[in-house]
């Protein structure tokens, strides 16, 4: 990937996080919209909608930049030197760019205006360790299947993230570009910006545990083989 020229890779991860926030954003208004109210009905289009259009962003922008999109999977690809820590932390300015970008994209479809701030609630105890759940089984999935085969790795985030809009109480945000995006929504997918700071703290404290621990998982045998 380093071959790439950074330019490049930073307009890859500004535009797939920007359609990624479109396809989140977008599918919950017009979920909400053909659901008739029934909330369960909205969150299974907006959860399909965000699971397979992140499958097709993976496949598109992975041979660029990555395919992060995630400023806590830019962390990771830091932490293990996959990426400078200066490039992840640009990483994380244009997807936060980016997220924003894709929510007035949104907007403009939908003719909603441009500029709102949420007025969901999502606070509380339960809601912050299911951001925790939720951000340390995304980076086990993307950790484990790099390593593994990694051409598995957008249909097993697809799968995991549609599944984690269902199991968790937060309906899993995951990724602090994509929570703080969200907070200028006034649509099905918004969060108050007072809540965003727990989401974020718990999202970044969830990746870190999920790189130690699999990094100890995963760890090659070569001294146990090097024993027998």
């Amino acid at each position: 990937m380093h071959h790439i020229s950074l330019n490049r890779r930073l307009v890859a991860e500004l535009l797939g996080t920007a359609l990624l926030l479109a396809v989140v954003v977008g599918s919950g208004i017009m979920g909400e919209k053909l659901s008739g109210g029934n909330v369960a009905l909205a969150l299974l289009a907006n959860s399909l909608a965000t699971g397979v259009g992140l499958f097709a962003l993976i496949q598109i922008f992975a041979p660029i930049s990555g395919a992060h999109f995630n400023p806590v999977v830019s962390l990771y690809a830091a932490m293990e030197k996959h990426i400078s820590w200066q490039e992840a932390g640009m990483y994380a300015v244009i997807q936060i760019v980016g997220a924003v970008l894709g929510v007035l994209a949104a907007h403009l479809m939908f003719a909603v205006p441009l500029f709102e701030i949420s007025q969901h609630v999502r606070a509380g105890g339960a809601q912050w360790w299911s951001e925790f759940v939720a951000t340390f089984g995304l980076l086990a999935v993307i950790i484990s299947t790099s390593r593994s085969n990694h051409l598995t790795t957008p249909a097993a985030v697809a799968a995991y993230i549609t599944s984690a809009y269902w199991f968790t109480a937060s309906t899993s945000f995951a990724n602090p570009a994509v929570t703080l995006a969200r907070t200028l929504t006034a649509t099905f997918a918004g969060i108050r910006p007072c809540d965003s700071l727990g989401f974020i703290v718990m999202q970044i404290i969830g990746a870190v545990a999920a790189v130690v621990v699999f990094r100890w998982l995963l760890k090659p045998l070569d001294a146990t083989i090097k024993s027998v």
